[in-house]
């Protein structure tokens, strides 16, 4: 092997080792660091980082791993905080930052939107130390403006109609949330709302307050909102059941059912998800299954006179992130399966009852599922989430 450094000057592996004994590891070269980062996994290059602040220091200076990387787990146990969890490796890591009292309401890539005990909103790179601190929830822009946000101390918070004492207490476990975030630029935008809410609140990068949406009414024109839709009423109906679920559920009981609208391929079609779980009358085992449907948007069904739910059989060499909303390409290399749906819970964006914790890999061709029982072994978790950090 060869190695070259900064000056151009080529040197011989025996050289090279010759350099390392002589020395102490946190004292190389930093082009040979600086190749060595560029070599590592995602995982691999931010326990590097960490041996000592040399190495980084010089992982700063780095443009960071190649390539993808494997999905990964954010888990949270009933005790607080939370760890990040490597299937490919079955290995749990420890995140530098304490999350003690901390929610986890989406993510972008390593970037996660967090709600601490009181509902203060910032967004964190997991990995690191790093934050981006995000303006207090009540602050919502003057113009506009129809709901105000009141902090009652422990989280939550009172809704009411802007002039009016009297309103709504809102739990902050019904706090849900997304975000996107550049990882060049660190330019974000963060989106939240309570359950079963007729309004959103957004901020974006460089905003002292958030502005808000009402969900209720054409947005077409308002707050740079375009209408993409081919056609103005966007409604999914609830597919009919395909000869196999009927048979399924014949002989099996169906204890509850949702449905994802929010799946966006990467050619930009939306799907919908159709996923429930069913026991065994018998044995009184759980199973999951799913479903996956286009909507044809401009054929309407013959008899209703609805629009028409198609069930796609294979997503192909994509694999689909229910927790993200998105499909992204498989890679044997990192362990991210084609034609797989990757699962936690149905309630992500939305409280549903009768949902429960069910972290898997749902095969599309084969109706396999894979689960994690080491996980439920070492942890009480309260919830999970899939990400892939680059």
């Amino acid at each position: 092997d060869i190695l070259i450094s900064k000056s151009g000057r080529k040197r011989s592996q025996q050289q090279t080792m010759e350099t390392l004994d002589s020395g102490r590891w946190s004292d190389l070269p930093v082009d040979i660091l600086r190749s060595l980062f560029e070599r590592l996994s995602f995982m691999d290059f931010y326990k590097a980082k960490m041996v000592c602040s040399n190495w980084y220091l010089c992982s700063k200076q780095t443009l960071g791993p190649k390539g993808g990387s494997s999905p990964l787990l954010l888990l949270s146990p009933e005790e607080g905080g939370c760890r990040l969890y490597n299937p490919e490796e079955d290995r749990v890591y420890v995140p530098r930052r304490d999350f003690s009292g901390c929610r986890f309401l989406g993510n972008s890539g390593k970037w996660f939107l967090v709600a601490d005990s009181q509902s203060n909103l910032y967004i964190v790179d997991v990995f690191s130390d790093e934050k981006i601190d995000l303006p207090r929830l009540e602050l919502v822009s003057c113009e506009g403006c129809v709901h105000s946000l009141e902090p009652l101390g422990d989280g939550d918070f009172n809704e009411a109609l802007v002039g009016n004492s009297a309103g709504i207490r809102k739990s902050a476990e019904k706090l849900r949330g997304v975000v996107w975030v550049d990882e060049e630029t660190r330019d974000y935008v963060v989106v939240c709302r309570f359950d079963r809410c007729d309004f959103i609140r957004f901020c974006k990068k460089g905003d002292d307050r958030y502005s808000e949406i009402q969900t209720r009414v054409d947005l077409s024109g308002k707050d740079g909102f375009e209408d993409v839709i081919e056609q103005p009423m966007f409604t999914w109906y609830k597919p009919f059941p395909s000869a196999e679920e009927e048979e399924r559920m014949r002989a099996f009981k169906v204890i509850s059912e949702s449905y994802n609208i929010a799946v966006v391929t990467r050619s930009g079609a939306v799907l919908l998800v159709h996923n429930y779980t069913y026991e065994s009358t018998t044995t009184f085992e759980k199973h999951r299954m799913f479903g996956v449907y286009k909507r044809q948007l401009k054929d309407l069904d013959p008899e209703t006179y609805k629009p028409c739910l198609v069930e796609v059989d294979s997503l192909g060499d994509e694999a689909l992130f229910l927790d993200l909303g998105i499909t992204v390409p498989a890679d044997a290399t990192f362990g991210i399966e084609p034609n797989s749906i990757y699962f936690t819970r149905d309630d992500r964006f939305r409280l549903i009852p009768l949902s429960f914790l069910d972290i898997c890999v749902y095969n599309l061709a084969t109706k396999s599922i894979k689960r994690f029982p080491t996980l439920s072994s070492k942890f009480k978790l309260k919830d999970a989430q899939w990400f892939i950090p680059s």
